[in-house]
């Protein structure tokens, strides 16, 4: 038997407005439709309706993780800071962490994520490899002291998360816990309803090897991916690559110094020599853990900082301000050349081996034309810092990339030995001797998952819930009088106790419209009419999705909703 749920008595409070701060569709209808509310920023309340659907999400996380042998925990929220310290991450997270004091002046946090923990709990409970392999994993709420919250319960400070950790004695049994987390992902969203894309993505500062995303294709995505049309090629912006082959230095001419007065920028010198953007590179200053770096790309492109500071993770990455200028005369602002220039130089590939560019002299109003990379300058590092743009090659195939927005509601890591390696996390091997366990670390963003489906699913006239996640089967409205609700209330109660969930509107004083309106803006997957047709048994099914009617018997839609329980 299932619960029938009566909105005369639930804690339920529809808006017809949409929240003056939200800009996103997710943010304006699980308010309006009474789902959550507001405590403060970046905090939510989860209310009756919002905790069923949020309730549904779990449930189908939770089958999955165990299917594949998962075994749930529930560690703390509030922690100690030594792990935390031992493996950097104190420092690293920075302003991120919410940290606290006890009444004897320890230092806590709030939980961001919980690798640390999960690497001592096994520490403690697992000495021999006949020990493991083993996959622990657990939904709770995370800590993130976010600048900006925003976008409602899509990016808070308080999250729902499910997080699971693989302990492996080998590299091979790592591969295949990152396997069973990859097709048990795949599950998931499938079952939630979820569009979504497996992309490749960069580690950053959980570090590890390989490192794949699972987006939702939406506009309110905070990530952008490309999408090759012609192959199966995904992946994060931050971790598309491209090739390009390097060129005889020798071909080109000798350096040739060109005055240009008033061109700082790539623009102005662009135009003052005639030339395409893409003949000019273009030297960003910026500070890595403070030490000033140059990162050269060429003029057509930007600078990606966020990419750039998912691949120096965990060093910090700011931009130098005219107090930088002000220490170091060798630099001439909007004149920088790679050229003997004396810093750490990173660049894209595009700036390959062999290419010539047009670029700063390091002397005020002056380029320099012919600076060969490869004969005048060295490059310490490439890496892949350019904001990709629609129509860019694919690595893969080569044809045109595509460009789209998406919330990561996934990812997966191989963490590898990180963790271990930080709290001595060993076990006996076959041999008799120790083994560094190696680890993979998986994550979905629970709470963001029911945005994200939001984000998917709503029409013009509110939420349309896929059955998997709905908080209920079916939405009876009684739109009438007393015989209405009468038969209403009979029909919830039969088809309660055939197993289907039921909110049932008997709702007294309300008009039939504001009903309808309701129904359509709380999103259950069918909506049940009790109307103008109850005194001759029949009711109005409603398809919220498609908006199909059919004006059927009571008992046939009975036998009918029952049947797609």
């Amino acid at each position: 038997m299932a619960h029938v749920q009566r909105m005369s008595t639930t804690l339920l409070k529809t808006l017809r407005d949409d929240p003056a701060d939200a800009e996103t569709a997710s943010h304006k209808l699980l308010v309006r439709a009474g789902y959550v509310r507001r405590s403060s920023a970046g905090v939510w309340t989860w209310l009756p309706l919002g905790k069923k659907v949020l309730d549904n999400v779990s449930r189908v996380v939770r089958e999955e993780m165990d299917a594949i042998g998962g075994q749930e925990v529930l560690l703390p929220a509030l922690l100690p800071k030594e792990p935390y310290e031992a493996s950097g991450r104190w420092e690293e997270y920075g302003d991120l962490l919410f940290r606290l004091k006890d009444r004897k002046g320890a230092d806590y946090l709030l939980g961001p994520t919980h690798e640390e923990i999960f690497t001592l709990t096994v520490k403690d409970q697992c000495t021999s490899y006949k020990d493991l392999p083993v996959i622990l994993y657990q939904i709770q709420t995370k800590y993130r002291d976010e600048a900006r919250p925003r976008s409602g319960v899509l990016r808070g400070r308080e999250f729902q998360m499910k997080d699971s950790y693989s302990f492996d004695t080998t590299d091979e049994g790592l591969a295949e816990s990152y396997r069973l987390h990859r097709e048990a992902y795949t599950r998931i969203f499938e079952r939630l309803g979820l569009d979504y894309r497996v992309v490749s993505a960069v580690s950053g500062a959980m570090g590890g090897s390989a490192s794949e995303e699972f987006l939702a294709p939406a506009a309110a995505g905070e990530d952008t991916f490309v999408d090759c049309p012609q192959c199966d090629y995904a992946a994060n912006t931050e971790a598309v690559t491209v090739a390009v082959s390097p060129s005889d230095p020798a071909g080109h001419g000798a350096v040739e110094e060109l005055d240009t007065p008033d061109t700082p920028t790539i623009e102005t010198l662009a135009a003052h020599l005639g030339v395409p953007a893409s003949a000019t590179l273009k030297n960003l200053l910026v500070k890595v853990d403070g030490e000033i770096t140059a990162v050269g790309v060429p003029g057509d492109r930007e600078v990606d900082l966020g990419k750039l500071g998912e691949h120096l993770a965990p060093a910090v990455v700011e931009l130098v301000t005219a107090e930088d200028f002000a220490d170091r005369p060798d630099l001439v602002r909007g004149y920088v050349g790679p050229q003997g220039l004396k810093l750490r130089y990173i660049a894209d590939p595009r700036v390959a081996p062999g290419t010539a560019w047009i670029t700063g002299a390091n002397k005020p109003g002056t380029h320099a034309r012919n600076v060969v990379c490869g004969r005048d300058f060295e490059v310490d590092q490439y890496l892949d810092v350019v904001v990709v743009e629609p129509g860019d090659p694919c690595p893969r195939c080569g044809a045109g990339l595509e460009i789209g927005r998406a919330i990561e509601i996934g990812h997966i890591f191989q963490l590898g030995r990180k963790y271990a390696d930080a709290f001595g996390l060993d076990v006996l091997g076959q041999n008799g001797k120790p083994v560094r366990v190696t680890m993979g670390s998986y994550g979905i963003g629970v709470s963001r998952a029911v945005a994200a489906l939001a984000e998917q699913t709503h029409d013009e006239s509110g939420l349309c819930w896929p059955r998997e996640v709905a908080p209920a089967d079916v939405h009876i409205v009684a739109a009438g009088k007393a015989v209405q609700t009468e038969l209403a209330l009979e029909l919830a109660d039969k088809l309660g106790s055939a197993g289907v969930r039921v909110l049932v509107d008997d709702r007294t004083g309300v008009s039939p419209g504001v009903k309808f309106t309701d129904a359509e803006l709380i999103g259950i997957p069918e909506i049940l009419v009790v109307g103008r047709g109850a005194p001759q048994g029949l009711v109005e099914l409603k398809d919220r999705r498609t908006g199909a009617r059919e004006e059927l018997p009571v008992a046939e839609a009975i036998e009918r909703l029952s049947a797609r329980r």
